[in-house]
């Protein structure tokens, strides 16, 4: 079927889960994989895996309700074959390969809300960005769709979007970035350029 003449392609298909519960780590994982490979039981089996002796899991929320910390994060990509490496947020974001990696995890801090009541209170939030068709796109769980952060043939070459938004993160000075990468990537330290 051909489309009309000066029609719009139709924009990519880009998997997102919205926030449930405390699982923004599971939504995370899934979104920066682009499909649903982990579940809160998924989960809650790596806690157990990381800490089977322990009567109150150090990894997830006492309440059972998620809030996973980065080693089940980790422990979730390494049983995929991938990897998990820290960015240094005193390198300039220059020096971060993009082509090289497969997605990013970021954890920040995010307000906390009952209802439209916002509380002066900030807790550690998991957030997902990755890129589709040559976009990056930010899948924050907790966001109604996924939001384009721009890509790497417009204005705004090379990926500034989404190295802004990284810079922007990291300037609030609480944000970990994970970049999500193949083994080899993670072996070879491709991941950063050296030019």
């Amino acid at each position: 079927m051909s489309q009309a003449p000066g029609a719009q392609p139709s924009p990519p298909s880009v998997y997102h889960e919205r926030q449930r519960l405390e699982l923004c780590a599971v939504h995370a994982l899934n979104n920066v994989l682009q499909q649903q490979l982990f579940s809160q039981e998924a989960a809650d089996e790596i806690c157990k895996r990381l800490a089977p002796d322990s009567r109150l899991n150090p990894h997830r929320s006492l309440l059972g309700t998620g809030n996973y910390d980065v080693n089940v994060i980790m422990a979730a990509l390494q049983g995929l074959g991938l990897a998990a490496v820290w960015w240094d947020r005193r390198r300039p974001l220059s020096q971060l390969a993009l082509p090289q990696v497969l997605g990013l995890i970021l954890n920040l801090p995010s307000p906390v809300s009952l209802g439209l009541l916002s509380l002066p209170l900030r807790r550690r939030h998991w957030v997902a960005l990755r890129q589709v068709d040559g976009v990056y796109y930010n899948l924050d769980s907790k966001l109604r769709a996924p939001e384009a952060l721009g890509n790497e043939d417009g204005v705004s070459f090379p990926f500034l979007p989404s190295r802004a938004f990284l810079a922007a993160a990291l300037a609030q000075g609480l944000c970990e970035v994970l970049l999500v990468v193949t083994k080899e990537v993670e072996e070879k330290g491709c991941w950063l350029r050296t030019d």
